[in-house]
């Protein structure tokens, strides 16, 4: 057995738990001779990888991680755990020297590391693994208990061109995209239109040659004629007089015609601006015009109500008139996980609540209607009262976004977004209690005794984060084109792009039916003039905001993907295990992590097709184009994904089950989660693929050029080389590279320690944060962590978090040499409704961890 040696970093937070005991940072006068609680840790260990070289040995560095839940004063316990190496395709001796021992990890250590000797040679080879076992802890329990060490090897010489000629693909192409529910579509009814900018409200102007209007999050309104629909013009914009908050969700929310419109040339808005202490403040305005055709200098605004918000999110909802001619206004419970002020369960604040106010004839200021829960108090805003608030109509809501009355029945539906489990339809009448921060839709959280339960009314219907992360409420159909649709609630998804109609039951419940998929991501629907309904898209599929429209899709529903493996065209037709000789291997940089899973990557692109290349340096397919995934965990197939682009556009997301004798895989619908060798293995849902294959990151994750800029083994001729010379040699893209790679570029490997540590710390965020993070991304905050983003423009550098501190003092996104008192650190090294990345994940990267922490505590500034 080899000596091994360890390098250990000390917790800073040891500093906040001497204060807690009465050390350094306590009182003066105060003694404290209480035990601190001591805690086991959870221990996990990271994946690793190393070029072998050519003579000599080398080092391979596996991190082992300490974690678990830690009470302020609690100390971990001292622990050890051991060790071991386990042969696979690497051998012991002579690719690797064997490792055993055992391991030291006393309390205040967060991360120390197992030094494994790697074999250099000359030999032309692939590359080779093995695993490093963790086992026997005492004091200590183990979350992840083997590593994958990758021998990288170098000894391939560099050819100029990996392949010679293009693969011929005639097999791995797109279907058309399956039909499903009620098949409805959503079409672009305004082609020649410009795109808007961030919009998050449609509307139709009441009256003779109305218009549409079209909010967007940055403090416009924008107008544009549905007859001649081939220009946009700017109605009002509210940073002329007002200086609008855009952070997370905040911005310019909601807008409501005077139910006298035009006679009566009133408008009112809902939006956010920046203030001071607290930083941001919901406003709730009348804005009368001296024009309503093109307001000028005349039009002045009076404001009605000021709010102020906890946090940057859960800020807005909607405001509109109702049937009974009083204005109704929704609010979020001020952001942050569980509703930590309690706010949508205190009547004596504004927010987690629908308000209603009268407005008609009231000149400049509001009047409460007699009827309201708790008329007769005095008036709310912008902070708390000493009473319940007179203008609170109901409570219980979370993030309430967007609402409607039914035009027919008056009944008032709405949409609230949940945390992490729930998204929820509900009926709102007067009084009601709506359970959140007790229930998330008919499920108890942890808060759930702070409430009586029989005093909470369920959703009429709700779904979980296997079809959406966040309900866009809708409208109740009353149009002609859609027969069988008429009286429903129609509903969508801004994460996954779904869209549902609440259909009833003979028993007065309520189901979601499917009516479409799509890659788009809703803010708000609305009804035109032909009766029929619309959506405001805030993407666009391209990072531009448009308009649809949902129509009819002839034909019956067709399920036009395959249920085994083998049939879909993207395999050897004589063994499954191996790729379609038509498909494009490849490799990136800086891969996603994957609960240690190892992938083989594939480019399914059409004979004919080619590939381009947008400004960001991001690939754009042409339709037809499957990109597959195979994930490994040892020798062992466990899934193979596919993302394609159908033949109407929409990108989609597939996922196959490896079967035990790995001779084929069955699709999986709807997602599951199962164990595999002791681990957790989760295989996403059709919706959750498209949570992270976003229409902001364009789709096709990891195809782009700073991740494929690099040299790749390519299995067919044996050749080392380049892998963007090589599509370019080989005619797949539509135009020659924009310069040559040298100066293109290049994401660092996070796993490679002889790096820049910014560089390898920058590449992991972008390839496992920023398909969210980024402008127009799905994440609800305003985080923009591509890698080429500079770390002061990130909107997280020395930021104080929007979505809770997680029991951090003084936190900060990212606390600039102070990794324990990062948010975005303890996010990843959770697996909770709190955890980062939220979904698809039941593994902590411990490297990911560790990179990252190690990099924040090395930051001086932001700069």
């Amino acid at each position: 057995m080899r000596t091994t040696t360890f390098r250990t970093t000390t917790l800073a937070a040891t500093v906040a738990i001497l204060a807690a005991c009465g050390g350094s940072g306590g009182d003066s006068d105060r003694s404290d001779d209480s035990t601190p609680t001591v805690v086991n840790p959870s221990l996990s260990i990271g994946n690793a990888s190393i070029t072998e070289g050519t003579g000599g040995n080398v080092t391979m560095s596996f991190t082992v991680s300490v974690g678990g839940s830690l009470p302020v004063g609690a100390r971990y316990a001292d622990a050890t755990v051991d060790y071991a190496t386990v042969a696979d395709t690497a051998t012991a001796g002579n690719d690797f020297i064997a490792t055993t021992g055992t391991l030291q990890l006393p309390s205040g250590v967060s991360n120390t590391t197992v030094d494994v000797e790697i074999v250099g040679d000359s030999e032309i080879e692939p590359d080779e693994q093995f695993t490093l076992e963790l086992s026997s802890p005492t004091n200590a329990s183990i979350t992840t208990s083997s590593a994958i060490g990758v021998i990288r090897d170098d000894d391939t010489p560099i050819a100029t061109f990996g392949l010679d000629q293009r693969p011929d693909n005639q097999t791995c192409i797109a279907p058309a995209r399956p039909a499903t529910g009620s098949s409805v579509r959503f079409e672009d009814p305004y082609p020649a239109l410009p795109s808007f900018t961030q919009p998050t409200k449609l509307l139709l102007e009441p009256g003779a040659g109305a218009r549409w209007f079209v909010l967007q999050k940055t403090g416009q309104v924008m107008t544009f004629d549905p007859a001649n629909a081939d220009s946009i013009t700017e109605y009002l914009d509210l940073n002329n007089t007002r200086s609008i908050r855009t952070n997370s969700e905040g911005g310019l929310l909601g807008m409501a015609f005077h139910p006298d419109y035009p006679v009566t040339p009133e408008i009112f808005l809902s939006y956010t601006i920046n203030h001071s202490n607290p930083s941001m403040r919901s406003v709730i305005s009348r804005m009368t015009l001296d024009d309503v055709r093109n307001p000028g200098p005349g039009t002045f605004e009076e404001v009605l109500i000021q709010i102020d918000q906890d946090f940057d999110n859960h800020n807005g909802g909607d405001i509109a008139f109702g049937p009974d001619g009083f204005l109704y206004m929704s609010l979020g419970d001020g952001g942050s996980g569980n509703d930590p002020r309690q706010r949508s369960q205190d009547n004596t604040r504004l927010l987690g609540a629908m308000l209603r106010i009268d407005v008609i004839g009231t000149g400049a200021d509001y009047t409460i209607p007699t009827d309201n829960p708790f008329a007769g108090n005095p008036t709310c805003g912008p902070a708390d009262n000493s009473e319940p608030c007179p203008e609170i109509f109901a409570w219980g809501l979370r993030n309430p976004w967007r609402w409607a009355f039914d035009s027919d029945s008056e009944a008032l539906w709405l949409a609230d977004v949940g945390q992490g489990a729930r998204e929820e339809v509900n009926l709102i009448s007067r009084g009601g209690n709506y359970g959140w921060r007790c229930k998330e839709g008919t499920r108890d959280t942890v808060n759930v005794g702070d409430c009586q339960p029989d005093t909470l009314i369920d959703p009429v219907t709700e779904y979980d984060r296997g079809f959406g992360s966040s309900i866009t409420g809708g409208q109740v159909y009353r149009g002609n084109a859609l027969p069988d649709l008429v009286g429903f609630y129609i509903y969508g998804d801004f994460g996954s792009g779904r869209v549902w109609a609440a259909r009833p039951d003979a028993e007065g419940n309520f189901t979601n039916d499917e009516l479409a998929r799509t890659n788009f991501s809703p803010t708000a629907f609305a009804t035109g003039l032909d009766g029929e309904l619309y959506m405001v898209d805030i993407n666009g599929g391209n990072g531009q905001g448009r308009v649809r429209r949902m129509v009819a899709t002839s034909g019956n529903p067709v399920d036009t993907i395959a249920d085994a493996l083998s049939d879909t065209g993207c395999v050897d037709p004589n063994d499954t295990t191996q790729p379609y000789s038509g498909l494009l291997p490849y490799g990136l940089n800086a891969p996603f992590w994957s609960d240690s899973a190892l992938k083989d990557r594939y480019i399914g692109l059409p004979n004919g097709e080619t590939i381009s290349i947008d400004s960001d340096g991001d690939f754009e397919f042409p339709v037809g184009t499957v990109i597959v995934k195979n994930f490994s965990l040892g020798n062992r197939l466990v899934e193979t994904r596919h993302i394609m682009r159908h033949t109407d556009g929409v990108w989609a997301g597939y996922t196959y089950e490896w079967n035990d004798a790995q001779t084929d895989a069955t699709r999986v619908r709807g997602g599951k989660t199962t164990q595999i060798n002791g681990q957790t293995w989760i295989y996403p849902s059709e919706a959750q693929c498209m949570q992270c294959h976003t229409a902001a990151a364009k789709f096709a994750l990891g195809p782009e050029i700073n991740q494929l800029n690099r040299n790749f083994d390519y299995p067919s001729t044996g050749r080392r080389a380049n892998q963007l010379e090589t599509i370019e040699h080989v005619m797949m893209f539509t135009a020659s590279l924009a310069a040559p790679v040298s100066q293109l570029p290049q994401l660092a490997d996070p796993l490679d320690t002889t790096a820049d540590i910014e560089q390898r710390a920058r590449a992991y965020l972008d390839t496992n944060c920023a398909s969210c993070h980024r402008p127009n991304g799905p994440a609800p905050s305003d985080l923009d962590l591509r890698y080429e983003t500079a770390l002061s423009d990130t909107n997280a550098c020395d930021v104080a978090p929007s979505s809770g501190t997680l029991g951090i003092a003084d936190a900060r996104i990212i606390a600039p040499g102070n990794g324990v008192e990062s948010v975005l650190v303890e996010r990843m090294n959770r697996r909770d409704v709190d955890a980062m990345p939220p979904i698809g994940s039941a593994l902590i990267d411990a490297d990911g961890v560790a990179l990252i922490r190690t990099w924040i505590d090395q930051l001086s500034s932001c700069d």
